[in-house]
């Protein structure tokens, strides 16, 4: 998926987003369709293909990742920046819907018309969404007919005209320093988020008196939750903070949003001693403490990449994000065999020192970005001197 995601945010650059986003979501709905469908074909045939079942499944997930990059492109160039971490944050509940939603979904279809409907809905309803998107959306506003959201005089020249190639989007994203900051950021933010998603009914079983793992799953759902209303209000208070500031010189806008994901990862440090501390016995503040992390994690989550893509030219956000995703799924996979080693070795208390340091090194790796400027910003700055 980490792959799929950087090869996805490199082809936006050559590519509309709209057909990216559309068909790749169209391709996934496909082979889910065609996973229940090998299902059905094992059943009459005396088992299902263990090899085809796998493939269609790699397939599924090298591809879903080209949709979040040309989501951002079509997000960057939509809206304007003093209100874009609004909607970007509403973009990001999407997720959280989608991961509290579907287990309900396909669980419900799973068990009374059996698992390959599980599959099928999905893929139903995926395709309705590719199809509508096809339809309907625009990669800019002037191909809707509209004006587009920022005026001429007060958009920099760089995002007046694209990179000529693939190897100029990821020339220019590469050589921005705080790519690397936001993406190495990224790492350590996902080994917290898949921490957490991985890990928790684990330690709710073996820590907190979980009756079994479908109470513990219960007691989880809150992260998702949780995660909707911070990554949300994420956005807003970004979006906030760059009004507030206005254009007073030498302010950063990057830098607020940044000084934003400063304070959520801050509070994931605090989040992850009170739920720690949470005695067994007490479900319901065990409930709050796992949303609490939620929305302390999806703050950054979602901001981290909105920062990454202004910072660079709007044709060049694909690549950014293509970037930012790759690196960030690295970390999320440290959070399985490496962090269980931590669990095995250290116990519990390990687990959770991993975690708040993973916190300590993105506080690091943001602090000289708290003042940083856009790419807007600085081409606006270089066109006054001029």
């Amino acid at each position: 998926y980490g792959v799929s995601k950087f090869l996805g945010g490199v082809l936006g650059t050559k590519f509309s987003s709209r057909a990216l986003l559309g068909y790749g979501l169209a391709v996934t709905a496909a082979i889910n369709l065609a996973f229940g469908a090998v299902g059905v074909a094992g059943a009459a045939t005396g088992g299902a293909s263990i090899g085809a079942l796998t493939a269609l499944w790699a397939l599924n997930g090298g591809l879903q990742g080209v949709g979040a990059p040309a989501s951002a492109s079509l997000l960057t160039r939509w809206f304007a920046g003093r209100e874009r971490g609004t909607y970007w944050g509403l973009w990001n509940t999407g997720a959280n819907m989608g991961g509290f939603l579907t287990p309900v979904i396909v669980g419900y279809t799973a068990k009374h018309f059996g698992w390959q409907w599980g599959m099928w809905v999905p893929g139903a309803i995926g395709l309705s969404l590719a199809l509508f998107t096809l339809a309907a959306v625009k990669d800019t506003p002037e191909e809707a007919g509209y004006p587009p959201p920022e005026p001429a005089a007060t958009m920099a020249n760089g995002d007046k005209k694209a990179p000529v190639s693939i190897r100029a989007a990821l020339a220019q994203t590469l050589k921005t320093p705080g790519t690397w900051l936001l993406a190495f950021t990224y790492f350590f933010v996902y080994i917290v988020r898949q921490g957490a998603t991985s890990w928790m009914i684990f330690y709710l079983l073996a820590q907190k008196g979980a009756q079994d793992a479908a109470a513990a799953a219960v007691t989880v759902s809150g992260l998702e939750l949780g995660g909707l209303v911070g990554g949300t209000l994420a956005g807003f208070l970004s979006d906030a903070r760059i009004r507030a500031a206005g254009d007073k010189p030498g302010v950063g806008h990057v830098g607020r949003r940044v000084q934003i994901v400063m304070g959520y990862v801050a509070a994931t440090m605090g989040v992850l001693y009170a739920l720690k501390m949470v005695p067994p016995d007490a479900k319901w503040l065990q409930w709050l403490a796992i949303a609490g992390l939620g929305f302390c994690i999806y703050g950054p989550h979602m901001l981290i990449g909105l920062c990454g893509a202004e910072l660079v030219e709007k044709s060049s956000v694909g690549a950014s994000q293509g970037v930012l995703g790759l690196v960030a799924y690295m970390g999320a996979a440290n959070a399985g065999i490496p962090l269980s080693w931590v669990v095995q070795k250290y116990g519990w208390d390990g687990y959770f020192a991993a975690m708040t340091a993973a916190c300590v090194a993105a506080l690091a790796l943001l602090a000289p970005l708290a003042n940083a400027h856009s790419h807007v910003q600085k081409q606006r700055a270089g066109a006054a001197a001029a």
